[in-house]
Order: structure tokens, then sequence, then C-alpha cells
């Protein structure tokens, strides 16, 4: 069976040879750099003690410097599984998610034309160079020249020039006997509409090479002279040679300087990655005029394991980074990513090198944004988030886009990161109780007094409060997988006690990470005892949850019900402040009317009307509460509250 011309290529550019070659052997920790693709093992062929055996992860290409075996992906797996060519094939086709293609009898065929093809293209880029030498091209060389590129730069690139002449390649192609179907199938002329001669792609144009990853120039990229042309660049059209999907301006050597540690840049177009080079950035690529592909995705991370994604700094450039977040999302393995140099406002990495040199650059690519950073960008800039339901709207959106990440451990990571970034949006002011000020919550320096010395035991005006927000800590201390769903009722807690604030912090932030996380976190912020005197405390230890820990359900109920007797506590201290300011003027029957209802509402808030009829009461969010065990909460709470010095 023959292979139709490019898929071996194609298998070749999704694989990695490291991870083949990983399923066989042990790499040499000390002696591999996996950041640069340079891999180094005990060769799988003899045997050995030393890591003799080397793997160019970027190249494709391992050897042995004992037995001198060496190949690529394709030679190791028929040479490790003792399997025929075709068989290896159809191994790493499966790896690589590429099904097999049909028997194709022409296959050999096809070869020899994409070989033609591939010698015109070569006819053409001659072509081109020399008619940049002539005078027509004048004014191009001086647009050349005021971009920074001299004759010595023009001809490292390759950079040629198409006179506006409607056959000039043609004709120059047909002199040297080349037929008609090759000059039309290498994308180089297009036929007349009007029945005449074919006529030339590029015309009136600067002409730039674009060559494979081996180097084969399989199309051109033109930039129109007339200012007025519709197509500022102009592309060759798709062709047995190039797909533009899976095509790199500049591929093979960006690919070599990102092997000798250069950081891959990804720019937008020809110029902007020639000047980068030319400014020592050598391990620079741009798509062809299009948005990055699924395709282009995996050739880069194929090259290095974060690219940096240099664009433009205008709504364009913005737009098209924020396509590649969701693009990327989906794509994420460990250790692969991408991070985002945005140029400033209305300037182009060129642009930037010309007006403040190679070292301003260079200071952009390290402060490059995680990719993390610019989705949170996207979502929340320009937007206001003041009420509950614009934050909701926020936190779903988010949690859309993170569910796309297939790898559950960048999951995790994506989700603690969003959570640290909201928690600097939604609460920048802290307290001035000296734990932290503007920003995020920092630990403190030393551990905080003991809970029995808090608020809980000198705070009288506020005790039932005080009360209530520890069984709710504590209940979420111990169950912290169910914190998620009263994120909103727990960033409502005023919590005085300055224990109790921190605590709320701690599980709003790592309580989705669960228990044993959470109580490291607790532990090195307010030290090891403070956990066990909450717990430990008369008015949470007989909550039921906390003598059944890890019973999700009740935890969940016990935390719905004090939330709704703080927030009914909060109306009713509402109420009451409105009633005697209004008696402050002329008093009236409807505010002694008023304040009697505030004193009825006051007894409901704390405690049941309803008769006792049953074992079990249902709350209000359905599930079935003891009322034994709440009663005897509600009269600890009342003995509290009703016995305070003075009274």
């Amino acid at each position: 069976m023959s292979l139709p011309p490019g898929f071996l290529d194609e298998l070749r550019t999704r694989l990695s040879l490291g991870q083949v070659v990983g399923r066989k052997v042990m790499w040499d920790a000390r002696k591999s750099n996996q950041g640069k693709g340079d891999l180094w093992a005990p060769c799988p062929f003899h045997h050995e003690k030393t890591a003799s055996f080397h793997v160019d992860d970027r190249k494709g290409y391992y050897y042995c410097f004992g037995c001198h075996a060496k190949g690529d992906a394709i030679s190791f797996v028929r040479e490790t599984e003792n399997v025929g060519f075709m068989e290896a094939v159809e191994i790493l086709a499966g790896e690589a998610g590429m099904p097999m293609p049909e028997r194709d009898p022409r296959a050999k065929e096809k070869s020899d034309r994409r070989t033609q093809l591939a010698e015109v293209m070569e006819m053409a880029v001659q072509h081109f160079r020399l008619q940049l030498k002539t005078g027509a091209a004048a004014e191009a060389r001086a647009y050349l020249e005021r971009r920074g590129l001299d004759g010595a730069a023009q001809d490292r690139w390759e950079i040629g020039f198409a006179p506006d002449a409607w056959q000039g390649l043609w004709d120059v192609l047909k002199a040297k006997g080349v037929e008609d179907d090759l000059i039309l199938g290498a994308g180089l002329a297009k036929p007349s509409q009007k029945g005449g001669k074919p006529y030339d792609t590029f015309r009136g144009r600067i002409i730039f090479p674009i060559r494979d990853a081996r180097g084969r120039c399989t199309a051109f990229g033109g930039r129109a002279m007339d200012p007025n042309d519709n197509a500022k660049y102009l592309n060759s059209p798709e062709t047995e040679l190039f797909d533009k999907g899976r095509s790199l301006y500049n591929h093979g050597p960006a690919r070599t300087a990102a092997g000798k540690g250069q950081p891959l840049i990804v720019a937008e177009g020809y110029m902007d990655v020639i000047a980068l080079a030319e400014h020592g950035f050598g391990a620079s690529v741009a798509p062809l005029g299009t948005a990055i592909t699924e395709h282009q995705l995996a050739m880069l991370w194929r090259i290095a394991d974060e690219p940096i994604i240099a664009l433009d700094g205008d709504t364009a450039g913005l737009r098209a980074a924020m396509r590649l977040i969701d693009l990327a999302l989906p794509a994420l393995e460990a250790g692969k990513s991408l991070r985002f140099a945005l140029m400033p406002q209305g300037q182009d990495p060129d642009d930037l090198l010309k007006a403040q040199g190679a070292g301003a650059l260079q200071k952009l690519l390290d402060d490059a944004m995680p990719m993390v950073k610019l989705l949170w960008q996207r979502e929340t800039e320009g937007k206001n988030f003041d009420s509950p339901e614009r934050k909701a709207a926020l936190d779903k959106a988010l949690r859309h886009k993170i569910k796309l990440i297939a790898d559950p451990s960048i999951r995790q990571h994506y989700g603690q990161e969003i959570k640290d970034l909201r928690w600097a949006l939604f609460r920048p002011q802290r307290a001035p109780n000296g734990r932290g000020g503007q920003g995020r919550w920092q630990p403190p320096q030393t551990a905080m007094p003991s809970t029995k010395s808090s608020a809980l035991a000198t705070g009288n005006d506020h005790v039932a409060v005080h009360m209530r927000e520890a069984a709710i800590l504590a209940a979420l201390a111990l169950t912290p997988e169910v914190s998620e769903e009263f994120e909103s009722g727990l960033e409502g807690l005023t919590c005085a006690d300055p224990d109790h604030a921190v605590l709320r912090d701690l599980i709003l932030r790592h309580g989705y990470l669960g228990a044993e996380v959470l109580h490291e976190k607790i532990f090195s912020a307010l030290g090891p005892e403070a956990l066990d005197n909450l717990l430990s405390s008369r008015h949470v230890a007989i909550i039921p949850c906390i003598r059944t820990p890890g019973n999700a359900e009740m935890a969940r109920m016990t935390v719905a019900e004090e939330l709704a007797k703080l927030s009914a506590a909060k109306g009713l201290d509402a109420e009451i402040a409105d009633a005697v300011q209004d008696l402050e003027g002329v008093a009236d029957e409807g505010v002694t009317w008023r304040l009697s209802q505030a004193a009825a509402a006051a007894a409901d808030a704390t405690r049941s009307s309803k008769e006792d009829n049953a074992e079990y009461d249902t709350g209000d969010n359905g599930a079935r509460i003891s009322r034994h065990e709440r009663d005897a909460f509600s009269a600890l709470m009342d003995q509290i509250k009703f016995s305070k010095p003075g009274r």
C-alpha cells in the first residue's frame, strides 16, 4: 500500500518522538533537558548502564552513541515492536488520531508530481529575486530599505519582486519548458475567464517565499505596492504543496533557533518575523494571513512548550488573542501552554523594535502574561460587577471556559487561579485589623489568639451572631466540599471576630480543594489549636454535623438554617432601628405596632412557633431537621442572649 503525499509529514508533525520513545526508556534526569527537547536514556537496543541514547524531540530523530542506532518515530516503533513499515505507521497514526488513508494506486505518480511542483516553485523564487534587482523594482527596494532591510537582508530572506505584468512569470516558465498544468498547479497563475492566456497570480508585489519545515518552497506571500490595492497582502492559493492552515512562515529556521534555547515568538506577518529575526529573535514564526488553526497550534507546541504570542496592540490583535484562547483551552497539557506579549497600543513588533530596540521587546517577552490572566481580562475588562446577578454571570462564563480543559490537573490549577483573581477583584479592601491591606489576603506573621479568648467570650452585644457564625464556619471546615454552594452567604458574614474572618476567607479560597488542604491552611494561618478550640466549644460541639463529621447533607442543612437565621436577624435589627428613629419624632400607635411586630419577629427568628407533631421537621431547603437537636441549640442561643450582664 502506498501512502498519499504529505501523510507521513503530517504524522511526524503531530507526534512527539519523546513521548513515543518514553514508553520504552527511563530518561536520565541529570543529562536530559526536557524544555529543549534534549533527552538522554540508556539505549533500548543494547544493554548498557550509561545514557548514550539521545533523542532530539524538536527535530524528531534519535541516535545511540553506543550501537549507532538511529531513525525517527516510525523506525523506532518498527525496531521495538518488531513490525513492518505500514504496521508502524498504523500504530503511530492511531496515537496521533489520524485515520489511515485508503489504498491509492496513484500515490507514486502524485509523489512525482509534488516533486515537479516543488522544482517549479524554486524556478519562481529565482525569477522573483532577479526581478528585485531590476530598475522596475526601485520603489520596492526603497520600501524595503525604509523598513530596515538592506541588500544583504533581502538576500537572506530571498525577497523578490513581481512586476506589474499579466504574464511576466508565465512567459518565463513557459520558455523553460514548464507545462501549463504545473504552473497552474503550483498556484503561480490563474486561468483566464475570457478565454485568453492564464495570468500571473502575483503582479506589482514584493514577494516573500514561504517554505515548509523541510525547506521546500510551497507558496508565496506578496505585499502590494499600490496603496489602493484591495488586498494589501496576498498568499498563494492552496495547492498540492500548500495548506495554509498547516503552514508557518519561517518554520524551519525558527525550529532550529528554538532548539538552541531561544523563545518561540508568534507574530502576525512576514515583516514582523523578519524584523524579529534581524534583531536576534530567530525563533519567530507567523500564521499566513488567518487566525492560528488547531494544526498550527500543534506545530507550535512541537517546537516549544510555551510559545509567546506577540500580537499587535490594537483591537484586531486582542481579538485574535481571545480567539486563540478558546482554541487552546481544550488542547492544554501539562507543560504545554501559551503566553501573551501584547504590544503597545497601535504598534506591532516591527514598530517597537525600530522605536525602542531589542531591549524593549525583550522586556515585553519577559513580562508575557500566562493564558489564564488573559482569559480573566477578557471576561472582566470594562465590565461592572455591582450586583449578585452580574457576579454569577461572570462565574458561569468562567466555569464554562474552565470545563473545556481536558486535563484534570490543569483544570484544577485554572480554577484556583481564577478564585485568586476573583478574590482580588471582589474583596480588594481588608478591615484594618492588621491582617493585610489593599489586595488579596496575606497570612499573618504569627498565630492568632485562641478562639476561646475571641469575641465569643467578650462581645456581649453580638454573641448570638458570633455563635451562629461559629456554627457555620465549623460545619464548613469539617465538610468543605459543600462550601461552594454557600459562597454568597459566606461573603456576607460580618465576622467581627478576627479569627472568624480569617477562617471565612480560608474556606472561600481553599474549601473546594478538600478538608486536608483546608486544614493545612488553617493551621498555618491560625495555629495548630485554632480549629480544635472552635470545634470543642460548647455551642459548636452540640451541633449534629460536628458530632458526625463528613456528613455532607447534615452540614448543608446546618449551614443553610444558620444563614437563614442570620439573615432574618439582620432584617429585624434594621426594622427596630427604623422604629427607634421614628420614636424620636411624634410617637403614635403605628410605631407601637411596628415594635410589637419586631418583637414577634425576634422570637420567630430564633425558634419555631409550630407545635411539635413529629420527630423531624422539613426545612426550607427540603432537608429533614431533627426538632430535638435544633431546639437544644436554639435554647442555648436564647440562654446566652438573655443572660447578658445587667438583665
